[in-house]
C-alpha cells in the first residue's frame, strides 16, 4: 500500500483517485473547488462515467480515500503525487500550463525529499524535463493517461498499456509498482518521448476521423455508399474498424486541445506538419455541411424548430466540451432556427433542453441525430412523424435504421449515404 496524492478531481483526478483506492493505496484528492469537494465528500459524483461513483463510495467508506480543498494535504506525507490539472487551449493554441506551473510550486516547499512527482496531465513534450529541473532534486514522471470518457474506469483498471518516462530507471519502476494489480503491458522510455505518445496517439484518432468524414462527402458526390466503403476497409487489419464512422465532427476535453496543442510544438521547431493542419481544417468544416444538408431539405431555416438529438460530444458521456453537437446549433441558432435538444445525460445546455425525444420533435420540422446513443435507433417512427410539422431526419452518425425510418413516413438525409442506393446481391458467390 502507498500513500498518493491526486492534484485535481475533473475526469482524470477523480478515476486516477479513485481507481488507485480500489487497488488498494491510500489516496487524498485534492481540488480547489469547494462545492466540488464537498458533494464526492458525499460520495456524490457529477460525472457521467459508469463505475466511479460506486469507486468512490467504496474509498470513502473504506477509508482509502478523501477529499480535499487546496492541494497541501495531497503534497506533504505522500510517496507520490499524480498532477492531473486541465491543460487547455492556449491563446496562441498552444496547451496552457499555468494550472502545472502553480502545483510545481507548492509541490516544490511540501514534498518529501524521496517522493516522486508524476505528471498525468497532458503536457507538451519537454515539460517533465523542465518541471524536473525547477523540482530541485525530486523524482519527476510522465505518466500520461488513456482514458475514454464513458470507459475511464475500465481503462484505468483494464489498461491496454501503462507508459511511463522517466529519467532514472527507479523511479519509473516505482511508478508502474502501483499499478501492478492491473496486469497492463508496460513501455519505459524518456519523459519526452512519453509525452508525445499521448499527444501521437489522439492526433492520430482525430486524423482517422477527418479523413472519414472527407470520404463520406467524396461519397455523396459520386454516389458510392461510406458504409460499404468503410465496411471494405476495415477488413483489412492493417486499418480496423475504429474511428471509421462519418459524424459532424470530433469534440470532447481532448481531441480539439491535443491537435491545436501538437501542431503548435511542430511550429516551434519549424517542422511543417500540414497534414495535422488538414485535419483539424477538415474538422472545423464539418457543423458547416451539416447545416447545409438541412437547408437542402428545409431551404431557409430561419423561424423553423428543429430538434436536436443529442448534445454531448459522443454517447456515454455528459461532457459538452467542443460538442459537434453544439457548433450545429450555434449555427443553426445564428440562421434563425428554433432549437430544441434532447440528450438522455444532460439537462441544461447553451440550447434550450427538453426533456423526451416526444418533446423535441412535436412541431419540428426536422430532427438531426447528432450523438450516437443507441436508443436514438430504436425510437416509435410512426408517433414521431406525426408530431412533427414536416417528417424529416438529418441522421449525422447514419445510426438509424433507414428502412423503418422511412416506412413511417421520414425523409432521411444520412452522411456519406446517396439518396438512393441499390446494393448488389452476393447470393451465389
Amino acid at each position: 500500500m502507498r500513500r498518493i496524492g491526486v492534484i485535481g478531481a475533473g475526469y482524470v483526478g477523480l478515476t486516477t483517485a479513485a481507481c488507485f483506492a480500489h487497488l488498494g493505496h491510500r489516496v487524498v484528492c485534492a481540488d480547489v473547488d469547494r462545492r466540488r469537494v464537498a458533494r464526492l465528500c458525499r460520495a456524490e459524483v457529477d460525472l457521467h462515467e459508469p463505475g466511479l461513483a460506486r469507486l468512490v463510495a467504496e474509498g470513502l467508506r473504506e477509508g482509502r480515500l478523501r477529499f480535499v480543498v487546496g492541494n497541501r494535504e495531497a503534497l506533504s506525507d505522500v510517496d507520490f503525487v499524480f498532477v492531473c490539472v486541465p491543460t487547455p487551449t492556449g491563446e496562441d493554441g498552444s496547451a496552457d500550463l499555468s494550472a502545472v506551473r502553480a502545483v510545481l510550486r507548492e509541490a516544490r516547499e511540501l514534498m518529501a525529499p524521496d517522493a516522486v512527482l508524476v505528471i498525468k496531465s497532458t503536457v507538451p513534450a519537454g515539460t517533465t524535463d523542465r518541471a524536473a529541473a525547477e523540482m530541485e532534486g525530486h523524482q519527476v514522471v510522465s505518466n500520461p493517461e488513456f482514458l475514454r470518457e464513458g470507459h475511464a474506469v475500465q481503462d484505468f483498471l483494464q489498461p491496454q498499456r501503462v507508459v511511463v518516462g522517466a529519467s532514472v530507471e527507479s523511479a519509473a519502476l516505482r511508478v508502474l509498482d502501483l499499478y501492478s494489480g492491473t496486469g497492463a503491458p508496460v513501455m519505459v522510455t524518456t519523459p519526452t518521448s512519453a509525452e508525445l505518445v499521448k499527444y501521437a496517439s489522439n492526433c492520430f484518432l482525430a486524423m482517422k476521423l477527418s479523413y472519414v468524414n472527407a470520404l463520406a462527402e467524396l461519397c455523396e458526390q459520386i454516389g458510392a455508399d461510406i458504409g460499404d466503403v468503410t465496411e471494405g476497409m476495415s477488413l483489412d487489419d492493417r486499418i480496423g474498424a475504429s474511428f471509421l464512422t462519418p459524424g459532424p465532427g470530433w469534440g470532447g476535453s481532448c481531441f480539439p486541445k491535443d491537435t491545436k496543442a501538437l501542431l503548435s510544438t511542430a511550429e516551434s521547431v519549424d517542422v511543417d506538419f500540414s497534414l495535422l493542419r488538414a485535419t483539424i481544417d477538415t474538422n472545423e468544416h464539418q457543423p458547416q455541411r451539416v447545416v447545409e444538408k438541412v437547408r437542402e431539405l428545409l431551404g431557409p431555416v430561419e423561424g423553423r424548430r428543429i430538434g436536436l438529438l443529442g448534445l454531448a460530444f459522443k454517447a456515454g458521456t455528459n461532457d459538452l466540451r467542443d460538442s459537434p453537437a453544439l457548433a450545429v446549433a450555434e449555427l443553426l441558432a445564428e440562421q434563425g432556427a428554433r432549437l430544441a435538444g434532447y440528450d438522455p445525460c444532460v439537462d441544461h445546455g447553451p440550447v434550450p433542453v427538453v426533456s423526451s425525444v416526444e418533446e423535441a420533435a412535436t412541431g419540428a420540422s426536422a430532427l438531426l441525430v447528432l450523438t450516437e446513443w443507441p436508443e436514438f435507433a430504436e425510437l416509435d417512427w410512426p408517433d414521431l412523424a406525426s408530431r412533427m410539422a414536416r417528417p424529416v431526419i438529418v441522421d449525422t452518425r447514419n445510426l438509424l435504421p433507414r428502412d423503418k425510418v422511412t416506412e413511417a413516413g421520414f425523409t432521411l438525409l444520412s452522411l456519406g449515404t446517396p439518396a438512393s442506393t441499390t446494393r448488389p446481391t452476393t447470393a451465389g458467390l
